[in-house]
């Protein structure tokens, strides 16, 4: 077995798909225990992995930025590729990557066998086997090349200190003797979205339990948080921290939660790694596409028609028009999950 002593992974997706390659790390790091790890990610989410302790240093990419075009990804490859890498290891199939990934010019290169060009710019490829496999597993297959084969290792988020520590201050000052609901209502993706003043039925019926209802939203979500707090009798009551918080702090306050209610998006993914009870409300995607929640304390709310899942991560607007996926779903239904998780 070769001792590889500098590894690069590469996962420039959205910060769900990164989550999902910590299994793979973390099996790295137990096959290559004195080998250095450096996590290059999409700008933006790389403070969330600063305190893995399987990662030697997190890189970003600036996706939209000054190096979105080929050229510049070229010229980021050669760069790469003077740092003293001996293994590459690319969970992303886009033609950039690819670009990357042969540029850097790096001996052993492990990717996926499809598209095409991955086939020129890799050393070894591997099926993603996408029908089979759910997303962690797939992940997985990159490490075949390199002897891997035992159970995929628990996917688990570790913080930096200061978040955990912001978080239980947090806490100390604002929650009282009761169980506390998260939520989120925002996704990157409109049709993941459940409608709103479903939302704002679920803070009353929390409410009216006992239940401290605390309000999660990115920068870009804080309209459809407020309207979700105006749209609830008792929005006065809880805890909007809409836009108030960084990646590894809103990972931590998540982390405290007795129960978590979420669209299928990134901080889904923040939370069941650190197995967070959680109801995830899935519309246009499915569990069998492979990126749902997983473990004990995960419930994957969602309505069985026929016109399921509408794309890998549902389109902007209905293909139907009538958004039933998750109009069925009901606040009645997801309370009754959510009341298991809470103890009320």
């Amino acid at each position: 077995m070769s001792n590889y002593k500098k590894i690069g992974v590469w996962q420039t997706a959205f910060l769900g798909d990164t989550v999902l390659t910590l299994p793979l790390l973390k099996a790295l790091k137990d096959q290559y225990p004195d080998a250095e790890i450096h996590f290059f990610v999409r700008a933006g989410v790389e403070s969330v992995f600063e305190g893995q302790p399987e990662i030697t240093q997190v890189h970003p990419f600036a996706k939209r930025g000054k190096d979105k075009s080929l050229l510049a990804a070229y010229r980021l490859g050669k760069s790469i590729g003077q740092q003293g890498f001996d293994l590459w290891i690319s969970t992303h199939t886009s033609l950039r990557s690819a670009i990357v990934a042969q540029a850097t010019g790096i001996q052993r290169r492990i990717g996926y066998d499809a598209p095409w060009y991955n086939r020129v710019a890799y050393t070894e490829t591997v099926p993603r086997r996408f029908d089979e496999l759910e997303e962690i597993e797939r992940i997985l297959q990159l490490l075949r090349p390199l002897g891997f084969e035992g159970p995929s290792p628990k996917a688990e988020l570790v913080l930096h200190e200061s978040a955990r520590i912001d978080a239980d201050r947090f806490w100390a000052i604002h929650i009282k003797d009761q169980p506390v609901l998260g939520m989120h209502p925002g996704s990157t993706w409109p049709t993941k979205c459940w409608p709103v003043e479903y939302f704002s039925s679920i803070i009353d019926k929390a409410t009216e339990a006992g239940v401290k209802v605390v309000l999660f939203a990115g920068p870009d979500e804080k309209e459809v948080a407020e309207q979700v707090k105006k749209g609830a009798e008792h929005g006065p009551d809880i805890l909007d921290l809409s836009g108030k918080l960084s990646l590894p702090q809103l990972a931590a306050y998540l982390g405290k939660l007795d129960a978590y209610l979420t669209n299928d998006s990134g901080p889904m993914h923040l939370a069941w790694t650190q197995d967070v009870p959680l109801v995830a409300l899935f519309g246009p995607t499915v569990k069998e596409l492979g990126f749902f929640p997983r473990g004990k304390n995960a419930t994957v709310a969602e309505t069985p028609l026929d016109c399921r899942p509408c794309g890998l991560h549902g389109p902007r607007t209905c293909p139907k028009g009538h958004h039933n996926c998750m109009r069925e779903l009901t606040p009645e239904i997801v309370w009754n999950e959510l009341r298991k998780k809470l103890n009320v």
